[in-house]
């Protein structure tokens, strides 16, 4: 099954593709803290995504000050704790992190985007990370418009707006804010357009856009073609098994490769979001990110690793007890 889309659905249906001995490949951005021997994860994890966002506002923006903001679900609430507790090792004071969480659906952004302004009026660089999931951003960023908060005074970086979502928005509010990803829909290349090409062919729409999830799709579909072409079988144990190693291409012109943590290989991108609902990369990983499924920032994390290769076989194997945690083959 190639599919699913917030963590929640994923642990939901884990269970029953661990019960059955099933294959998932789940395309999403996610939070980590996580390895199933029958989940191969070709959406981003943190270190792909949020830490290298961070980083980005760091350096080149000379951020000083963070807020966190999330939808009240799995996937921000742990994101963030890993964000806070990276920003902490980089020498941020508590003072100068705001955490805020609101529900799915979220409409009303007046007296939140007031203290979001209150908060950056400390003379400090402030940005916010965004974790808000889906419709509620539409309010969120007119919100921030209409009380003239400004992209180059307090960005938001989002992991959870695309093209997709800026198709169906009015992005007047959104322009010059950032998005990170690992694919834009604007990279150059000819794969790109090729399948750009393709899916607005399918589609019958040559103005449907692409997005980054579609790109996890596309490479685990070919990644787990080339794994049954290897194992001479759908067997799920043998393709399991067959998949790590597997390099297909990406969109981005590069290849992308399963670890044996069922994790993959992934450039990273900083973009700009534009008027007419693009984003435009600013920053660029020069090489491929490995994903770490388990966080060197959390403290019962930084001790675990995945490899599901015999005789491991473990997701969650500590280094320091030689101890495997959680289900082994």
């Amino acid at each position: 099954m190639f599919g699913c889309w917030t963590s929640v659905s994923r642990k939901s249906v884990l269970p029953v593709f661990e019960e059955l001995n099933g294959i998932l490949f789940y395309p999403v951005q996610y939070e980590g803290e996580e390895s199933s021997r029958n989940v191969f994860y070709t959406g981003a994890a943190p270190n792909q995504q949020a830490i290298p966002a961070v980083d980005y506002l760091m350096k080149e923006e000379g951020v000083k000050r963070w807020v966190l903001a999330g939808t009240d679900y799995v996937y921000p609430r742990t994101t963030n704790k890993i964000l806070e507790a990276y920003l902490k090792s980089k020498g941020v004071a508590a003072a100068d992190i705001m955490i805020n969480y609101t529900p799915f659906g979220h409409a009303d952004w007046q007296n939140i985007v007031a203290d979001i302004k209150k908060f950056g009026s400390a003379g400090k660089k402030t940005a916010v990370v965004s974790t808000i999931n889906g419709d509620a951003n539409v309010p969120f960023y007119k919100e921030l418009g209409n009380q003239g908060i400004k992209a180059q005074d307090i960005p938001v970086v989002a992991f959870s707006v695309g093209e997709e979502e800026l198709a169906g928005l009015d992005t007047k509010p959104l322009v010059g804010h950032l998005a990170a990803w690992n694919y834009f829909m604007s990279e150059k290349g000819a794969v790109n357009a090729d399948f750009i090409k393709k899916w607005q062919t399918f589609i019958k729409n040559p103005k449907r856009v692409t997005n980054d999830p579609m790109e996890a799709h596309y490479i685990g579909f070919n990644m787990w073609i080339q794994a049954v072409k290897k194992a001479g079988t759908t067997d799920p144990d043998k393709v399991i098994d067959a998949m790590v190693g597997i390099s297909v291409p990406n969109l981005t012109g590069g290849y992308s490769a399963m670890l044996p943590n069922h994790h993959i290989t992934k450039p990273v991108l900083i973009g700009e979001i534009q008027a007419n609902g693009q984003i435009q990369t600013v920053q660029k990983t020069p090489g491929l990110i490995v994903g770490d499924e388990w966080s060197d920032y959390l403290p019962d994390s930084k001790d675990l690793i995945s490899d599901w290769r015999a005789p491991l076989s473990c997701g969650n194997y500590n280094v320091k007890t030689g101890k495997c945690g959680g289900k082994s083959k």
